[in-house]
């Protein structure tokens, strides 16, 4: 703890571990498909206690990401807690989406063990979590709402979302809506699922326009049918194409900023912020400037895929943004032999004045596990793309809960179907997660050797001054070259801060490699490096290898299939 606790205080580079609350603690092994909560159970947050808090803590884990935890749709009766049914067919799955919120002010019953004190059990998860020398983030849910959002949470004094709203109008500034006027929603392209049948039929009138952006009243299968847009302004509708309306401000802004006022006013450090692209700049500006006034310390990441955007949405007050389309595309790519490792390079180059925002990762809940048969297979396969996300600059890298256990991501839930993801639907249990914090015993040889290689990694990321916060230096440029070295299969770079160094390679390759890496003069130079004769550690493994560092020469090592070397040594000031 005490560890942990210090790292807080001096420079960090984040470590984020993403919880999915409501399938991480369950330990009801039943898993039917399109299961009942009765049937296959539920996480809950008093789950999350202080010893599952320090193994999280101590796989190097600085933050923590609870998903899904604000009150959501589900089609599980909670009516006897005063709290509204919501009609199954505008519920995707028996559990339902915690991106369908139902009240912004509220948390998920599901989660709690006792519903009625379930926002004090919210406030001592945060309190626990804290205690362990992490942070808390959570989600913040700003373009969408569910179908039949009401709020029986929000403080004394606070105008719900689409009260007052004109709904006879397609588009006015200040609704929170956008309407179909005179028209029902239509769900015929809509299936109707085993879960909801006999269930009354759901009826919307005027139909309000779905969170897709689709201002239609006829949504279909594929679209966000279970939610309707918010309406920051933005007339998508206009005669001459959009138009922005947001001088006085939207009533949504001042709605929304509230929200994120009360959730900081909660002790949270931070907002992972849902298809933060879809909701204009301006009104980030406005409301992370206002949250950051009163809380400062407050961080905000966004999901944005459009790599065009980036800078925009940073300039609006993001900390730190997704690198899906750029980072993780890549990688995945050279984890699966797609891409040559030495493109890699050109993804770093494109956001080389942002890169210290840049989110990586190579696992989350919208995104296939690693060891799925519809990504590599094979958990191993990503270490060296870890010992790239995590190691190569001092930006953020995130895990999700599992990856560490090598989690498949192969059953076949109900809603979510067997996609190579695990389910935000259903109520499910994760074996891995599962075996890994409650079943210990039956974590196989090879399972801990894969946790503790990223226990390795992920402590690297604070533990060493040259990975948290050092200057890094790519060695592809002046290795593409060498038959010593194969720029298809294999990454180098450098790191070094103050007098400590950090030589990382990364062999994407199944098999052993023997690796001679060239250390250009360049790289003398820019870093400050000193010649002569080191001893370097590898961090991963403990060996040592005598080297001479001399410009444009070779360091020879062998690096091991699927895996890498990160050697530190100390130059001669």
């Amino acid at each position: 703890m005490g560890r942990g606790l210090f790292i807080l205080f001096m420079k960090t580079k984040l470590a984020i571990y993403q919880v999915f609350t409501r399938t991480f603690g369950n330990r009801i092994l039943t898993r039917k498909e399109y299961g009942t909560i009765a049937e296959n159970g539920v996480g809950k947050m008093n789950d999350l206690d202080r010893t599952v808090l320090q193994q999280i803590q101590g796989l190097g884990i600085t933050h923590v990401w609870y998903t899904g935890v604000i009150r959501h749709a589900t089609c599980t009766d909670y009516s006897l807690f005063g709290i509204p049914q919501q009609n199954p067919h505008v519920v995707k799955g028996r559990a339902g989406s915690p991106y369908a919120i139902t009240d912004y002010y509220d948390i998920d019953p599901d989660i709690a063990t006792n519903v009625d004190k379930r926002m004090e059990e919210f406030e001592n998860l945060v309190f626990r979590t804290h205690a362990e020398g992490l942070k808390v983030l959570i989600d913040f849910v700003p373009n969408h709402v569910a179908r039949q959002y009401k709020s029986i949470a929000k403080p004394e004094g606070v105008e719900d979302l689409g009260q007052g709203d004109d709904t006879g109008k397609h588009f006015d500034m200040q609704n929170n809506f956008y309407y179909c006027p005179g028209e029902y929603l239509d769900l015929s392209g809509v299936p109707t699922y085993d879960y909801a049948t006999g269930a009354e039929t759901y009826m919307e009138f005027p139909a309000k326009c779905t969170g897709n952006d689709r201002f239609d009243s006829h949504p279909q299968q594929n679209d966000w049918y279970e939610t309707i847009k918010l309406n920051y302004g933005i007339d998508y509708c206009d005669a001459g194409g959009r138009s922005f309306h947001y001088d006085p401000i939207p009533s949504t802004w001042k709605k929304m900023t509230d929200i994120l006022l009360y959730w900081a006013g909660k002790g949270i450090d931070g907002f992972r912020c849902d298809m933060a692209e879809m909701v204009p700049c301006e009104f980030w500006a406005y409301a992370i400037r206002a949250v950051k006034a009163h809380y400062p310390e407050v961080i905000f990441i966004a999901e944005v895929y459009n790599p065009e955007l980036y800078r925009m949405y940073i300039h609006s007050g993001f900390d730190y943004l997704y690198d899906k389309v750029g980072m993780y595309d890549c990688v995945r790519g050279v984890i699966c032999g797609e891409r040559a490792a030495v493109s890699i390079t050109s993804e770093w180059q494109k956001i080389d004045d942002i890169r210290n925002h840049m989110l990586y990762f190579l696992e989350n809940h919208d995104e296939q596990r690693i060891a799925s048969d519809f990504f590599a297979g094979e958990p191993r396969k990503a270490i060296p793309g870890m010992l790239v996300t995590a190691l190569l600059y001092q930006n953020p890298v995130m895990v999700y809960a599992g990856q560490e256990f090598g989690e498949r991501g192969m059953d076949k839930e109900g809603f979510s179907g067997c996609d190579g993801r695990s389910t935000i639907f259903d109520y499910w249990t994760v074996e891995s997660v599962y075996k890994g914090f409650w079943n210990k015993k039956q974590l196989t040889n090879e399972t801990k050797s894969l946790l503790l290689t990223y226990q390795r990694i992920l402590k690297i990321c604070n533990n060493e001054v040259a990975a948290r916060e050092g200057q890094s230096y790519d060695l592809m440029y002046v290795n593409v070259q060498s038959d010593k070295f194969n720029s298809h299969r294999q990454f180098a770079f450098l790191r070094k801060a103050e007098d400590e160094v950090l030589l990382i390679v990364a062999n994407f390759s199944k098999d052993k490699k023997y690796i001679g890496v060239t250390i250009p003069s360049h790289a003398f130079e820019f870093l400050g490096l000193s010649t002569g004769n080191v001893v370097m550690t590898d961090l991963l493994s403990g060996d040592s290898l005598s080297a001479t560092l001399e410009p444009n020469k070779q360091v020879e090592m062998e690096v091991d299939g699927y895996y890498g070397r990160v050697y530190k040594f100390m130059i001669k000031k």
